[in-house]
């Protein structure tokens, strides 16, 4: 197939005015609509491990392992766990027999399946589905004859229109009578730092409901905490779990928060109410079970002590990023998951697809198409947050702006907090533009500078003086002028930059951020905070400053909005919620974050991505066969 059969999304004015491609590319496959691009926060590895309670006899669970998690034993004998076998990210839930070489698929598909766990004679599966409108639920499904029913989200369990209502991380009652839940349903949404950042902190109770779907109700609550992943004793009294504020759950997926987000292990009496706190100290403390009806087992995530800890005097097991601990009902093994997030995802990896004529591929953030057939990015996963350069199908990479030498803190730049972000290509392909500092809750307190750089890594250049922190820009389509957020003390909002004379004009005056020319010139598409609750909306606005356009509307955040190249939106958005209990997961920073895509005029709104981890983005390149 011959370069002129393809086209590329692009950014400037029009696709009309697209240079020739310099050389051929790797084709999508055939019958596709061509490449879409993504980025995705999650561990690279991940498999699961059998010991005995005290670490001894480790081995891997499965002999064919993949991607793997959740693992749970199975009455019967075997486990049931959630495999990414059928794609990166596409979690779909299996059994296996107990010597770990017999796998079975219990539920499949391009929902969310995760954390399953089967009924104590062996016959139902209870699992979180995202099967019936993208919100994560509790499922039940009948083994012998496949048969799935929704437990949670129907008409008699739901909350309220647009506030948080998912369910998470069923357990079984000891007489399979009951199932014990984690829940968000109607609570707020809400950033963490007391509603001032951008990503969602999250509220959990417990609840239980019968089988039947009767007797619905809370178990367990705390204004302004969050308790989440519920479990029996064995003789079915008290439910224990684990208990932290809101405000720690954003601290509980960030390594840099090690310390300071302390937990308690707690249960309750199902039948009182009655509660007993069983460890409270200055660790994070997740996913308790009881082991016996006086021995509660425990993961203590990050920290000196990470590993599986116990409420008895048994000695703990000190290991790095386990996770997910489920202990044998007859208390001498434990199954767990372990972690890692090296080597990262190599840029071109091929991701599960939801959108089955498009091939889905994972690069690093910001990515952007110049005309001349170039792709410019971060290299924020992969390397040191410098700016890169490859062609399409990953071939020609070469880095073109180093941040070695240019004042950043390492550590920040390793955490994520740091670097050259949002690279932008000039039309005619000569120059990259992108801010160079520290970013996110740093702004306040760090600098950061909008720079350009010549496409072949010569002639860097800072194009606002540092004195306020000035970064995210985006080429007009004529090349003229720039874009970009600014915030100090003093000014907040867009700014226009005319690189001919150097003078900057106010664009915007509000909480904004992340702006973008659109392809054909006429729009720049922004992220903007509200003011009536601290989250954040996707507004468009003409260069001129008219013509300002709310396009989300939800009381959820959306934002990270970017364009296609026939002038459509892609946003990272969060109006269907967790996927599950925010604090499990590890160096994110939004993980329910999904792929969307609207006209430019809000309208059609659909999602393209439903897994369960941070995606993020976007970049479609169309192919026309």
């Amino acid at each position: 197939m011959h370069r002129r059969d393809f086209l590329w999304a692009l950014p400037g004015t029009a696709l009309a005015a697209r240079s020739a491609l310099a050389e051929e590319w790797t084709a999508p496959a055939p019958g596709k609509k061509g490449v879409m691009l993504m980025n995705r926060i999650a561990p690279s590895v991940s498999e699961l491990y059998i010991a005995g309670l005290d670490g001894s006899n480790e081995r891997k669970l499965l002999a064919d392992t993949r991607f793997e998690y959740n693992g749970s034993f199975a009455a019967g004998g075997g486990f049931v766990f959630t495999s990414e076998r059928n794609g990166d990210g596409q979690s779909d839930l299996f059994r296996a027999t107990a010597d770990g070489k017999l796998i079975q698929p219990l539920v499949t598909g391009a929902p969310v399946d995760d954390a399953g766990v089967l009924s104590p004679d062996g016959r139902t599966l209870a699992f979180v589905s995202t099967r019936n409108g993208y919100r994560a639920n509790i499922w039940l499904m009948d083994l012998k004859t496949g048969r799935t029913r929704q437990l949670t989200g129907t008409k008699d369990v739901r909350g309220e229109d647009g506030k948080p209502d998912c369910y998470y991380r069923p357990a079984w009652s000891p007489d399979g009578k009951c199932i014990a839940f984690s829940s968000d349903r109607n609570t707020a949404w809400t950033g963490h730092d007391a509603g001032h950042g951008w990503e969602h902190t999250q509220e959990l109770s417990i609840y239980v409901i019968g089988v039947d779907g009767k007797g619905f109700r809370k178990v367990a609550a705390k204004p302004g905490y969050c308790l989440g992943s519920p479990k029996w004793s064995p003789d079915g009294r008290r439910i224990v779990f684990y208990e932290m504020t809101v405000e720690a759950t954003w601290g509980a997926r960030r390594p840099n928060y090690v310390g300071k987000t302390p937990t308690r292990i707690v249960s309750v009496d199902v039948a009182s109410g009655e509660r007993v706190e069983h460890q409270a100290d200055n660790e994070l403390k997740l996913q308790p079970q009881f082991i016996s009806n006086s021995e509660i087992g425990y993961l203590v995530k990050y920290g000196p002590n990470e590993g599986l800890a116990y409420t008895s005097d048994r000695p703990a097991v000190k290991q790095a990023f386990i996770r997910s601990p489920h202990w044998s009902d007859d208390g001498k093994q434990v199954i767990y998951e372990k972690v890692q997030f090296r080597p990262a995802r190599p840029v071109w990896k091929q991701l599960y697809s939801w959108e089955k004529d498009w091939d889905y591929r994972e690069t690093d953030v910001f990515p952007q198409l110049s005309r001349q057939g170039w792709i410019v990015y971060t290299d924020k996963q992969t390397g040191n947050a410098s700016i890169m350069v490859m062609r399409p199908d990953g071939s020609e990479k070469r880095k073109v702006f180093d941040i070695e030498g240019r004042g950043l803190d390492p550590t920040l730049v390793k955490q994520g907090l740091a670097g050259a972000f949002q690279p932008a290509w000039s039309p005619d392909g000569a120059w990259i533009s992108f801010g160079l500092g520290a970013w996110f809750f740093l702004r306040d307190k760090a600098n950061a500078a909008v720079w350009r750089v010549r496409a072949d890594g010569t002639g860097a250049e800072q194009l606002t003086d540092g004195k306020q922190h000035c970064g995210f820009p985006s080429y007009s389509g004529d090349g003229k002028e720039i874009v970009y957020r600014l915030w100090s003390d003093d000014e907040k909002g867009l700014r226009i930059l005319d690189l001919e004379t150097r003078q900057t004009r106010v664009l915007t005056q509000g909480y904004d951020n992340l702006p973008g020319w659109s392809p054909d010139g006429k729009s720049i598409v922004f992220t903007r905070k509200r003011t009536e609750d601290g989250n954040f909306d996707i507004y468009t606005i003409s260069p001129d400053g008219s013509n300002l356009f709310r396009a989300t509307t939800h009381g959820s955040s959306d934002g990270h909005a970017v364009w296609t190249a026939d002038n459509r939106i892609m946003w990272s958005g969060s109006q269907h919620g967790f996927r599950d209990e925010a604090a499990l997961y590890d160096q994110t920073f939004q993980q329910y974050g999904q792929i969307y895509i609207m006209n430019r005029d809000g309208s059609a709104k659909r999602m393209v991505t439903d897994s369960k981890w941070e995606d993020s983005m976007p970049l479609y390149l169309p192919a026309r066969h």
